[in-house]
């Protein structure tokens, strides 16, 4: 991976870090996601007609249209499940557990789908995300929220190995804004009431988005997506420190700090 990709996907990882903060913290966090994601889209639009006509009007394959239709109902999804985990448990634990599912998801299809080999530092990797995915559980008391973060992850997975083809068959900038319109639309039935903060929230999950496929764009998959999760350790500690999430906050932290290193470990292996 290039330097250009490393630093676009560390600042895509601080700003996903910030909306999921923001997320947590609004009374309704789908609401807040529904008015936010088509501002962000409209605020993209300029730059993305500018880019279109500047390279000749290029669109997408048919395949490229049914990878956005599919990458806009898994990120539908992947909304729906992460808001209702926020509402019923501590961001410190759910986004870790979320973003450590996902990585750990694509080695388990490697191994049963495509007969893979890991070597042992891959394996320390998994060891890694299991045991950081494990200190950081919800308490007793919020345990509802742990099989919804481990389903968003299931989600992550799932529109991260999507797009990862979908920005190869045409503009990566094309393709992601085809999917946060087709996104803008299929939230209008939960927009609810009027949210502050929405505007800010909406630029910066667009801005991670297309900062992440841009990479994707011209870097592997397998080399993209572990660096995403490094977001993780930023969340547990605003979580801990602003949002006063105490209980268990070294476990919290470790598992944390666990989740990130079993990607990278996954990576370098």
């Amino acid at each position: 991976m290039t330097g250009i990709a490393i630093g676009l996907v560390l600042l895509a990882a601080v700003f996903h870090a910030a909306w999921n903060v923001r997320l947590k913290e609004a009374a309704n966090p789908l609401g807040l996601a529904a008015q936010a994601i088509p501002v962000g889209t409209v605020v993209a639009a300029p730059a993305v007609l500018k880019l279109w006509l500047a390279g000749g009007r290029p669109g997408l394959s048919g395949l490229g249209w049914v990878l956005v239709g599919t990458s806009v109902l898994l990120e539908l999804a992947y909304l729906h499940l992460l808001s209702a985990a926020y509402v019923r448990g501590d961001v410190s634990s759910v986004y870790p557990v979320a973003r450590g599912t996902a990585p750990l998801l694509a080695v388990t299809v490697g191994l049963v789908l495509f007969r893979e080999q890991l070597d042992w530092i891959q394996l320390g990797g998994i060891l890694s995300l299991l045991a950081g995915i494990w200190l950081v559980r919800p308490p007793r008391g919020r345990r509802a929220s742990l099989g919804l973060a481990l389903l968003t992850g299931v989600c992550i997975a799932a529109y991260t190995a999507i797009d990862s083809r979908g920005v190869r068959l045409g503009p990566f900038w094309l393709y992601s804004w085809l999917v946060f319109a087709g996104l803008s639309l299929a939230l209008v039935p939960f927009r609810g009431v009027r949210l502050r903060g929405a505007p800010a929230v909406g630029v910066l999950i667009v801005a991670s988005y297309f900062l992440v496929l841009a990479a994707l764009s011209f870097s592997p998959l397998a080399l993209v997506a572990p660096l995403r999760e490094s977001g993780v350790v930023l969340v547990a500690l605003w979580g801990v420190l602003r949002l006063g999430e105490r209980e268990g906050v070294w476990l919290k932290l470790t598992g944390a700090a666990a989740v990130v290193a079993g990607a990278v470990l996954l990576t370098v292996g």
